[in-house]
């Protein structure tokens, strides 16, 4: 049997992120997810600029 998950589907929101500047890199974090006021990209290590992308909400109870 075949169960249908009727969960609300979550309406994209302009959201913080920090984006590599790196040409060849695609990384991006949230701006909430971060550890410091200018981070480093996690994937290659080049500067990130802030910027915002449409995303579903994510709360992090950590970054209050």
């Amino acid at each position: 049997m075949y169960r249908r998950n009727n969960t609300e589907e979550v309406e994209p929101e302009e959201t913080k992120i920090w984006d590599c500047i790196s040409p060849t890199c695609k990384g991006w974090v949230r701006a909430n997810f971060t550890m410091s006021e200018q981070p480093s990209c996690p994937l290659c290590g080049s500067e990130m600029v802030a910027t915002t992308k449409m995303l579903q909400a994510i709360d992090n109870p950590r970054h209050k």
